[in-house]
């Protein structure tokens, strides 16, 4: 009867949330709001139009702050390596690096897809931001790479624009 004000969902969720939630209700998740609280929103964004430009052979590295058992179907390791290698129709090559370390040499990358950062500071995630751009490679994080390749980028982020 009173359709709520903001749905904030599960970035794995999305798909589904999206086609049941009616467009005028704003709707995220919540890695995007992490994106925005602890990283830099508008780099993420910008970041993820590397998706589009991605060739045979790049390579992806996927970026995850905690150390956790990987199970069957993870985000990480599973569900994103596959949505972007069907937005992109290419062979991508896709590697990961987790904990509070970041790889030393992060030029041989096109993209880096970072975690929500849930277990990150917010100095770290812009420290791995700048680290990034300095190397000329293109940032995001999971909730903006899945809304890209799921084509709701736009929904997603409308309620910070």
């Amino acid at each position: 009867k009173n359709p709520p004000k903001l749905v904030i969902t599960d970035s794995q969720a999305f798909k589904k949330v999206s086609e049941i939630v009616p467009y005028d209700v704003p709707l995220t998740s919540f890695s995007i709001l992490f994106a925005r609280n602890k990283g830099d929103l508008d780099a993420f964004v910008q970041g993820v139009e590397k998706i589009e430009t991605l060739k045979n052979g790049d390579k992806v590295l996927i970026l995850e702050s905690c150390t956790h058992h990987p199970v069957e179907d993870d985000i990480g390791r599973v569900k994103i390596p596959g949505l972007i290698k069907k937005f992109a129709g290419k062979d991508i090559i896709f590697e990961h690096y987790s904990g509070h370390d970041f790889p030393c040499e992060i030029s041989k990358y096109s993209l880096i897809i970072h975690c929500g950062a849930c277990m990150t500071t917010r100095r770290e995630v812009l420290n791995r931001i700048k680290l990034a751009q300095d190397n000329g490679v293109a940032i995001t994080n999971y909730g903006i790479a899945i809304a890209k390749c799921l084509g709701i980028l736009d929904r997603a982020i409308e309620l910070f624009r």
